[in-house]
This record gives structure tokens, C-alpha cells and sequence, in this order.
């Protein structure tokens, strides 16, 4: 009994498709179906959730947009009212400023504060790792609750602070009521909640430089300041980056802490552009003017986010 193999089809060709190569074309359309498909989901996350609101925020900044409007769905374009308003505005110009001064002096203190507690955690002795994990506790709590305990204890006839310093003949201080203290106070309480994210990420930065660089410092006779002025400052220098931008981009934003210590006053003297968006849109009712400065706001941070990225890029060069 004999048996037959069997014969591979002919194509339309005349040739057989048993061992055939697969089609490039095709297997290339395939690839990119496939990457497309995971990228699909972020893609319309990223347009749902940031693209339309960027671009309703845009548009609202050129229409005429009252509370009306939520419910007639007409909102005329108004061409540039909107923004010779937000600019011809001295409250604009004054909360430009007061956020220029709020956002550097807060970061300049987080970071040194928090760059000296890195340097002082890195080193090994006891309760090292309990003190860390207290330190981090101003981190973990709302910004909102931070702000409510601090209003309490900087008020100038109950609070904790001015009784202790009363032990000392100093006077009741306006920490809060004062138009020359009131952005001092804000400053040194959104430091107080910031310095927890510089040291963590500091202090990891810091447990990547290697030993032996040090090791080798010392026995070139280096000083503990030159050390840490030529040694540890330009090994951290992608970390300080990213601490500064990231910090940067969180803080010329702020608003919940300023609306529960202070909510802009007294006498305008803590208005920064995130409480004026705030007060434009949901005290006045202007959203026009409101989407104007978040406008400002967004391409404040876009520009920073840039740089973050433009930094980042020649550091892995």
C-alpha cells in the first residue's frame, strides 16, 4: 500500500504558498496596528481629560462668558476685551509680582532647608530612619488642613506662636492681618510643607553618589565644604534640577493654601495669579477674565516644563 504526499495548492502564479516569506508590507501594518493599539487608551485619555480642557479654556478666554451662559449655551466672542482687561488691571500687575516673590522665596527656602536635612540624614547614626518618617508627616497631610492649623496658631491674639514669643517681650506680631507680614507668614508655611519633597528626593539623589568619591576627597586633604561644594553639589545636579522645576511648577500655581490662610488679603497683599483665576471666576463671576489668567498660568508652566525636559535631555547626553 503506497501513500501520496500531498502537493501544496498552486497560486494564482503558479507557485506554491508552503514555505512562502511573509509579506513585509504586511507584517509592518500589523506592527503598527498593534503599537497603535496600545498607545490608543493614554492618547484619548491625554485629548479627554487635558487637550479639551486646555482648548475650552482658551476659547473662553475670547467669548463673553457669564453664568447665563450654562444654560443658553451662547457665549459671543469678544475678540481680545478679555485680556486688556486682565492686563490693564493693576490687581493683575501686583498679583504678578507677589507670585513672583511667593514662588522664589519658597523655593529657595525648601530647597536649602530640605538640601541640609539630605546631607544630615545621609550620614548613619540612631533613629535615623524614625526622624525621616516624622519629617515627611507635613507632606502627608492636605494642604487645606495644613493651612486651617496654621491659621490657628499664627493668629496674632490666640495663636501659639505669638504666646511663646510673648514669653521673650516680643510683641503680638500680625502674622496673618498685616499687608507687610501676611505674604512673609504664607512664604514660611508653604515652606514648612514643601521641605519634606525636596529632602526625599535630595537624600536619594545623595545615596547614588558613589563612597569612594569621597573617600578619594579625603585623601586629596579636601575640606567637608569644598567636598560638598566640588564633589557632591555637581554629582547632584540632575537631581537639583528636577527638584527645582518640579517645585517650581507646583508652587506658582498655588491656591488652596493661600485662600485658607489668608484668602488674598489683607488688602490684596497675598493675591498671586492662582487666587486671582479663583476670584475672577468663581467670586466675580468673570470667567472670561479667569480663563485669561489660567491661560498665563499654563504657559508660565509650559515653559518651565520645557526647560525641565530640555535639561533632562542633555543630561543623558
Amino acid at each position: 500500500m503506497s501513500t501520496t504526499a500531498a502537493v501544496p495548492a498552486p497560486t494564482a502564479t503558479g507557485t506554491t504558498t508552503a514555505g512562502a516569506a511573509p509579506d513585509p508590507a504586511r507584517t509592518r501594518r500589523r506592527r503598527t496596528l498593534a503599537q497603535w493599539g496600545f498607545v490608543a487608551p493614554a492618547v484619548l485619555f491625554m485629548l479627554l481629560f487635558f487637550g479639551y480642557p486646555l482648548v475650552r479654556n482658551v476659547v473662553m478666554s475670547f467669548q463673553h462668558y457669564t453664568p447665563s451662559t450654562f444654560f443658553t449655551g451662547k457665549a459671543p466672542f469678544n475678540g481680545l476685551d478679555n485680556w486688556r482687561n486682565v492686563f490693564g488691571d493693576d490687581l493683575f500687575g501686583k498679583a504678578l509680582w507677589q507670585t513672583i516673590v511667593f514662588t522664589i522665596g519658597s523655593l529657595i527656602g525648601q530647597f536649602c532647608i530640605g538640601l541640609g536635612l539630605a546631607v544630615f540624614f545621609n550620614r548613619r547614626f540612631p533613629l535615623n530612619g524614625v526622624l525621616r518618617a516624622l519629617i515627611l508627616l507635613p507632606w502627608l497631610v492636605p494642604m487645606v488642613v495644613s493651612g486651617i492649623v496654621w491659621r490657628r496658631i499664627l493668629d496674632q491674639d490666640t495663636g501659639v506662636l505669638n504666646s511663646f514669643l510673648g514669653l521673650f517681650g516680643i510683641g503680638h506680631t500680625p502674622w496673618l492681618t498685616s499687608t507687610h507680614m501676611a505674604l512673609l507668614a504664607v512664604i514660611l508655611v508653604n515652606i514648612w510643607i514643601g521641605i519634606p519633597f525636596n529632602m526625599v528626593i535630595l537624600y536619594g539623589g545623595l545615596q547614588e553618589v558613589p563612597r569612594e568619591v569621597y573617600e578619594a576627597a579625603s585623601l586629596d586633604g579636601a575640606s567637608a565644604w569644598r567636598t560638598f561644594r566640588s564633589v557632591t553639589l555637581p554629582l547632584l545636579k540632575p537631581v537639583i534640577t528636577v527638584v527645582l522645576v518640579l517645585g517650581f511648577m507646583s508652587t506658582v500655581k498655588i491656591l488652596d493654601l493661600v485662600l485658607a490662610l489668608t484668602d488674598g488679603g489683607p488688602a490684596d497683599s497675598t493675591q498671586t495669579l492662582g487666587t486671582l483665576t479663583y476670584q475672577n471666576s468663581f467670586v466675580q463671576l468673570d470667567f472670561g477674565a479667569g480663563a485669561v489668567v489660567g491661560n498665563i498660568l499654563i504657559l508660565i508652566s509650559a515653559v518651565f516644563a520645557v526647560f525641565y525636559l530640555r535639561a533632562n535631555r542633555n543630561e543623558g547626553k
